[in-house]
């Protein structure tokens, strides 16, 4: 099983699998408006941010991953951090531990929004439940926990988006919806990986003893226009 494809899966995915929801040309592409304001490039090393200053707008801020070079004209690094790579090396979960889990819609983006919002996942935006599969649990109406897919390219599909409210962690909520999507993933003939902040040490603790490896760390950025 090659991972190659980790190294940038960004662009793999933006100008392979996930292109009809990309803005862009060249080596230079991003998400869409409404979708994960993630920017890739051809060349994740040394980007070229002239290329995609016609597809963003002054007051956008985009997540970059594996770039460690100095600032380009017109463009300002907000913040930079280190987050880890991790993929599935587990074994297939043997049932859907989530049966009662309920797939996310349109109709449910604004609440899972200000879900991501409150606990802050990685990031996310209106339509960013399109990119795959999203599954959830809520109490009184109220979506309280989440998880689902977002990048993919070859046979590697990312697990993202998962967050539980403060006010009902402790119940298993999220090791079930990722349980579910391994699963699902797996049995499609998929490999799950993820991101995870390298400071959050009790998320890939977390995540290692589920059965995710780590791959590699990688630099990422929030940069906007200046």
């Amino acid at each position: 099983m090659s991972l190659a494809l980790l190294d940038n899966i960004f662009w793999h995915s933006l100008v392979g699998p996930q292109a009809k929801f990309a803005a862009g040309e060249g080596v230079a592409r991003r998400y869409a408006r409404g979708f994960s304001p993630i920017a890739a490039f051809a060349d994740a090393g040394q980007p070229d941010f002239a290329a995609l200053l016609p597809y963003c707008d002054a007051d956008e801020h985009f997540y970059c991953d594996g770039w460690s070079g100095p600032a380009q004209a017109g463009w300002t690094i907000e913040r930079e951090s280190t987050m880890f790579k991790m993929a599935w090396q587990g074994a297939t979960p043997a049932s859907d531990e989530a049966p009662d889990a309920i797939a996310l819609g349109a109709e449910h983006a604004e609440q899972a929004v200000e879900l991501a919002a409150l606990t802050r996942p990685g990031p996310f935006g209106l339509r960013t439940i399109e990119l795959g599969d999203y599954f959830g649990y809520f109490e009184h109406g109220r979506l309280v926990a989440m998880a689902g897919e977002r990048s993919q390219a070859g046979t590697l599909r990312e697990i993202s988006g998962v967050c539980t409210h403060p006010d009902v962690q402790g119940r298993g909520y999220a090791r079930r919806l990722m349980a579910k999507l391994i699963r699902r993933q797996v049995l499609r003939g998929k490999t799950p990986f993820l991101h995870v902040m390298c400071d959050n040490t009790s998320a890939h603790t977390f995540y290692a003893r589920m059965g995710f490896a780590y791959y590699r760390p990688s630099v990422v950025r929030i940069v906007s226009r200046r």
